[in-house]
């Protein structure tokens, strides 16, 4: 809520006056822009604050948004490779381009549509995980990865399901291993 007159501003001790344009060098009457932000934390408990963790809804978001992204491009881009192999000798400019066009299109919305499940799937039962455990950790992941690869995979068979579960928690447990790698030696 925006505080338009002078006298209001110091009534509250719980909140603090913010101006979204202070740093910056802008002909707006600032007087007019002050905001009342409250100066309590915003968790309830302070054991919610320690947290760090992102919200099932996000995590979804995230994974699916993340896995949909990377199937596209990679599958566009095999698209592109075999859109190139299958151009004949009297084919047009024209009709190279749309023979790319349309194999770079169909296979990156293929290969998108599935890893875009598997990354959903790999969400759901994270934050199931998270939500049963209430631990998140390395071991969250690559249980989150085993389900995965089972889940995806059962429909082939228990054998499949299994090999593909000890695959997608070996890859899981790697993209952690890794991600800790990369926070320790990699300064940014």
């Amino acid at each position: 809520m925006a505080a338009n007159n002078r006298s209001d501003h110091g009534s509250d001790e719980n909140t603090r006056l913010y101006n979204p344009y202070q740093n910056y060098e802008v002909p707006i009457n600032k007087s007019q822009y002050l905001y009342k932000l409250p100066t309590s934390p915003e968790f309830l408990f302070t054991e919610e604050s320690l947290r760090q963790r992102r919200s099932w809804g996000e995590n979804l978001t995230f994974y699916t948004g993340t896995a949909y992204l990377g199937g596209s491009v990679a599958g566009a881009s095999v698209g592109v490779i075999t859109g190139v192999k299958s151009f004949e000798s009297g084919d047009t400019t024209k009709l190279k381009i749309n023979r790319i066009l349309n194999s770079s299109g169909q296979t990156g919305r293929t290969w998108g549509n599935r890893i875009g499940i598997i990354g959903l799937v790999y969400a759901g039962i994270e934050s199931g995980v998270v939500a049963a455990t209430d631990r998140d950790d390395v071991w969250t992941s690559v249980v989150a990865g085993l389900g995965t690869g089972a889940v995806c995979r059962a429909a082939r068979g228990v054998r499949s399901a299994a090999v593909a579960g000890a695959l997608g928690g070996l890859a899981a447990g790697a993209v952690v291993a890794g991600k800790q790698i990369v926070k320790r030696y990699v300064p940014i």
